[in-house]
């Protein structure tokens, strides 16, 4: 497996999303709870690193956070089986998959796609790369995110519907999975909106955790 993961974002060529893989989410939303995987990518041209700023899309009036433990593909593969796919993760990484909601809304009105609602720059603020040794447990762990320090989202990834090995083999029968590629695995209940001047800090467990401001384009 490649060592050099820890820069996943010039590695990766993809961002490979999962709506709706918490049950309370969907519901939240007004969504139907789904019986497969809902996928959608973003481009890497979206990352951005604690440090930069989380920049509100022009013409966007509600910009929502959601947080999410996302996986790196350390070993390319197509077709994976659930009980290989652990061993093509090569380590995590703490994600913001910001949405721009009434972009999303209008887009779903329309049947269009979300790729501006979802894959604007700066919608996927990420961690540092967290090797695979440090995350023993990624089946159940906490998620937490606050907004101005008041506490907006705590879940835990035990409650996702869909686990992390049917995730690498399900996308990986579609699209081929490859080195630094990242499956962002869905965000649990609590996402809200945002605005000019906020701080969100999210973190993962006690592992992991950044802060980032947002501001207009």
């Amino acid at each position: 497996m490649a060592t050099n993961l820890k820069n996943f974002m010039q590695v990766g060529r993809k961002i490979v999303a999962v709506g709706r893989n918490y049950r309370a989410h969907a519901l939240e939303l007004g969504n139907q709870v789904p019986t497969k995987p809902i996928l959608f990518l973003k481009p890497t041209s979206s990352y951005i690193t604690e440090g930069e700023k989380i920049k509100i899309p022009v013409g966007c009036s509600s910009l929502h956070h959601e947080v999410e433990l996302g996986i790196v593909i350390g070993k390319p593969g197509s077709r994976i089986s659930e009980q290989e796919a652990m061993n093509h993760v090569a380590g995590y990484v703490l994600a913001l998959d910001m949405t721009a909601r009434d972009f999303q809304d209008e887009a779903k009105k329309k049947g269009q796609p979300w790729s501006l609602a979802k894959g604007f720059d700066t919608s996927c603020p990420v961690s540092s790369f967290i090797e695979k040794k440090s995350l023993t447990a990624p089946e159940n762990t906490r998620l937490w995110l606050k907004v101005n320090d008041a506490i907006k989202q705590d879940g835990n990834t035990k409650d996702m519907i869909f686990s992390i090995p049917f995730l690498v083999s399900y996308i990986s029968t579609y699209f081929k999975l490859e080195e630094g590629d990242v499956i962002l695995t869905g965000t649990p209940e609590g996402v809200g909106p945002v605005c000019e001047g906020d701080v969100i800090q999210a973190g993962l467990g006690d592992i992991v955790s950044f802060t980032f401001q947002v501001e207009k384009s």
